[in-house]
């Protein structure tokens, strides 16, 4: 009689090809996953990112000598962190660190786009010595404020720094109650002078896209974090075709996609149904055949490159407002910086494993530092749960 059932060859055999088959489904499945998950990587949003997002307002702000300065605020009460950029930045380099610091204490942020930069105006861009965009600074703020000044802490980065360090050693400010720099010493930035012109050449002279722009930005580390970079490149470029900024540019788009929205909910609530009422997507500048260079020329400011730096230790020590100095490394200390941090003359923060533009890179890090700042000066009063922790941590 025949035996129909499987020997056990047969069953051995059956296993096997189980096996094989499920070892191919779930390898099949394994590697798509992981396709998916280097996709993913792979394919980072580097669209650019409207200020209003970090910021509560933008306006001009012209001084008594016809300048014309954009400045974003955000914040209604507290001291004012008056943010001064570095050189080739702009004001919305700040963005992420003013949302940030706000949440965490009572202040107010204002930040301003510096002669020559971004969407400011000035009689003379190209006049970028330390005395006068110092006395921009002082010109700004008096047009903000008359002659009822709040509490006011300078911050800057970079040239930025050194330009905070020069409007204070001044006494061009009423009343100044504090000064941070971030990531700009003496010592080290006038060796680095040397490489300046270098470094600039090695930079992409223009880019085809906004978006290529910001992805150069984070992949060669000249800003860290991506989110900052959405924001903030943007600022840094012009239009190749028409000279507008990036900014500009933005703005545009912006309120091209606004009204389009506002006509469409209008032609729904008049129930209309032509077609009129199909969606129009907004015209995106950048489809255009166009590129972006850079808003400013470093190149052509390097005659007031060493009036920037040169002396600015001594001059940051001798400023009479509370002082901080926040560093990405302890290598950029000078000597006369570290004799005056071991005499307690100012407080000094160190924040490794971020690159040259530290208020970008980690904005929470140095938001918890200027909240700890004016804190521990007793310059305004906690937001919610944040507590002071010990200083110079």
């Amino acid at each position: 009689m025949y035996n129909d059932r499987p020997t056990k060859f047969d069953a051995d055999c059956i296993i096997r090809k189980v096996k094989k088959l499920l070892g191919f489904i779930y390898g099949q499945k394994e590697t798509s996953q992981a396709q998916v998950k280097r996709n993913m990587i792979r394919k980072k949003d580097y669209s650019p990112v409207y200020w209003d997002k970090y910021f509560e307002n933008k306006h001009d702000v012209q001084t008594y000598t016809g300048d014309v300065f954009r400045v974003y605020e955000r914040g209604d009460e507290g001291p004012v962190l008056f943010f001064l950029h570095g050189g080739g930045f702009s004001a919305l380099s700040w963005s992420l660190l003013s949302a940030q610091v706000t949440s965490l204490v009572k202040c107010r942020c204002v930040a301003v786009d510096l002669r020559g930069h971004g969407d400011s105006t000035t009689s003379d861009d190209s006049n970028l010595s330390a005395e006068q965009m110092s006395s921009d600074v002082a010109n700004i703020i008096t047009s903000l404020y008359k002659e009822e000044f709040p509490p006011i802490i300078l911050v800057g980065h970079s040239m930025g720094g050194a330009i905070a360090v020069h409007t204070a050693v001044r006494n061009l400010i009423g009343n100044l109650v504090g000064l941070a720099v971030i990531d700009v010493v003496e010592g080290t930035a006038l060796e680095a002078l040397a490489s300046m012109q270098s470094f600039l050449r090695g930079r992409p002279k223009s880019f085809e896209t906004i978006e290529k722009a910001i992805e150069w930005a984070v992949r060669s580390g000249q800003i860290m974090n991506l989110e900052s970079a959405r924001v903030s490149m943007v600022g840094q470029l012009k239009s190749s075709n028409s000279d507008e900024t990036g900014t500009l540019e933005l703005e545009h788009q912006q309120v091209t996609f606004t009204d389009t929205i506002a006509e469409e909910q209008e032609d729904e609530g008049n129930n209309e149904s032509t077609s009129s009422n199909v969606f129009k997507v907004p015209v995106n500048p950048q489809t255009k055949q166009n590129s972006y260079t850079w808003r400013i020329d470093l190149s052509q400011t390097e005659k007031f490159w060493q009036g920037w730096f040169e002396g600015l230790s001594q001059k940051f020590l001798s400023c009479e407002a509370p002082k901080i100095l926040i560093l990405a490394g302890p290598d950029r200390l000078d000597k006369d910086l570290t004799i005056g941090q071991m005499q307690g003359k100012f407080q000094m923060n160190l924040l490794p494993q971020c690159g040259h533009a530290v208020h970008e890179d980690v904005p929470e890090r140095v938001a918890d530092i200027l909240a700890n700042f004016m804190m521990r000066h007793k310059l305004t009063d906690a937001i919610g749960s944040f507590e002071r922790s010990i200083p110079g941590c």
